[in-house]
């Protein structure tokens, strides 16, 4: 009887152990769903987190770029502008270069005529100019007259010589110069020193210094000069040839008409 009765005990007591376990076992296991639950909704916020610094960084990146852009749009804008700018500028001179050339033939058939009326009023000029450097000057004009008629020479090369034989025509009335020479005195040649003053006169002188001439452009004649004109075309002479220092001195001219 007390043995039943302690296996009886025993038996309860293993019978309440087990139900106490039973129970603790379903209370933890919603607790644990709970934490388990609790743990994947921190894991996936912090996978959502990740998510969103993620497209926050592309967001920021792609207005970065967005800005960028922009800038560059504006400045590709502004060099269109300027560029538009210059080939409006160049088209403007090109119209004008063109209508130049247009104009070539009309500029051509102006200038010959020019041209022929220049060297034939430079030679009138010389012939009827002071007799200094005569040979020189004829044939810069012959030379001129034959060169219009040269096929070899461009137009804008023969109006230049042209031009460039009017320049040393217009240098002669500045200088002084003085080279021996001959002139006829009388139906007979003299050996004399030719004294050239600019336009303003032409001399000759003896070379004993004994007489002295000035030509007149009015009868293309030498008249002789008074004695008392001889030393200062004598010191002129000197000068000239840079045999004395630079002074006045006093000759008479052709009258004003007579020089025309």
């Amino acid at each position: 009887m007390s043995k039943v009765s302690n296996r009886t005990k025993i038996a309860t007591a293993l019978v309440g152990a087990l139900a106490l376990v039973g129970s603790n076992l379903v209370i933890a296991d919603p607790l644990t769903q709970v934490q388990n639950a609790d743990g994947k909704i921190q894991t996936e916020a912090a996978a959502s987190q990740k998510k969103v610094d993620k497209y926050f960084d592309q967001a920021q990146d792609m207005l970065f770029e967005y800005g960028s852009v922009v800038d560059e749009r504006e400045s590709l804008k502004a060099y269109n502008d300027y560029v538009a700018t210059l080939v409006a500028d160049q088209e403007a001179t090109m119209n004008l270069i063109q209508a130049d050339i247009d104009g070539v033939d009309s500029l051509r058939q102006g200038v010959v005529p020019l041209m022929f009326k220049m060297v034939e009023a430079l030679e009138q000029f010389v012939q009827l100019d002071l007799p200094f450097n005569s040979e020189v000057r004829a044939k810069r004009v012959q030379d001129l007259k034959e060169l219009l008629y040269s096929s070899n020479v461009s137009l804008a090369e023969k109006y230049r010589l042209i031009l460039d034989a009017y320049s040393i025509e217009r240098e002669y009335g500045n200088f002084v110069a003085v080279k021996e020479g001959t002139v006829n005195i009388g139906g007979k040649d003299i050996l004399v020193d030719i004294f050239n003053l600019g336009r303003v006169g032409l001399y000759a002188q003896s070379l004993d210094q004994k007489s002295g001439w000035m030509f007149n452009p009015e009868t293309k004649a030498w008249d002789k000069l008074e004695d008392s004109h001889l030393r200062e075309l004598t010191k002129g002479i000197r000068i000239a040839r840079k045999q004395g220092a630079p002074d006045l001195f006093a000759l008479p001219v052709p009258a004003a008409e007579a020089a025309q």
